[in-house]
Parts: structure tokens; sequence; C-alpha cells
């Protein structure tokens, strides 16, 4: 996502620092991971299990790809798929990562940069060099 795609919407998620930018307003994936914590104890009563929470995020997924399969894709959009929102189900599936997270005891903050450290160690020059990527 560009930056000006990003001020013009009002979203970033630049996650490799640590931060999910939403209107202003700085949220860094830690505390994220805290907010849904919070939720759940006070009004979910309690984690749905890991395998719940696994299937919940397929369903959250095939409804991001339902949208994105209309929106950019081939198919048309059916009179239910009319009301769909795209940032919405983005959200769905970033809550319901949060929570299997939460539950499984990882520190997405920390998973995230080893990741991204991982990536640019394997493929330093691989994108780079694929032409099916050149302009």
């Amino acid at each position: 996502m560009s930056e000006n795609y990003a001020a013009k919407v009002g979203i970033f998620v630049p996650v490799f620092f640590g931060y999910l930018w939403f209107k202003q307003n700085a949220m860094t994936i830690k505390e994220a991971q805290q907010r849904v914590d919070e939720w759940i104890r006070s009004t979910g009563v309690r984690y749905f299990s890991q395998l719940t929470n696994m299937a919940i995020l397929t369903e959250e997924v095939g409804e991001v790809a339902r949208i994105i399969s209309r929106q950019y894709g081939d198919q048309s959009f059916k009179k239910s798929d009319k009301k769909a929102d795209l940032a919405d189900e983005l959200a769905d599936v970033l809550w319901v990562l949060i929570c299997l997270a939460n539950q499984t005891g990882v520190d997405l903050t920390e998973a995230f940069e080893k990741n991204i450290a991982k990536k640019s160690r394997r493929d330093t020059t691989r994108h780079k060099e694929n032409t099916k990527l050149k302009r």
C-alpha cells in the first residue's frame, strides 16, 4: 500500500515498525493485542477454543476473498454482496488473528519483526531478479 493511498483513506499499517495507524491514532500491535484481550475478558466472557478461532479465521478470510473476487476479479456482486465492506472484513481477520496470537502466547510484534528479517535475508535479490515483476 502506498503512503499516498494510505493518507487519502486515513489508514496506514507499517506493522514492521510495530504500529497500526488508524485515522491519526497510533496503536502498537502490542496495544491491539491488549485491547482485544481486555474486550474478550470484559465483554466476550472468554476466548473461543483455538480450533474454533481457526475455523472463524478461515471464514473471515473467505469473506475477504469474496469481496476481492467481485471487486477486482471477474465475478459480479450479488444483491446480498452489495453492502460488503472490505475494511470491516479485513478488521475481522485481524481481530481473530490477534485472538489466536493471544491465546497461544505469540507476541505479534516480535514475530512480525523476525518474519520481516527472515524475508529480507532470504529475498535480498530474489524479487529484483524476477523477470515476471519487471515493468
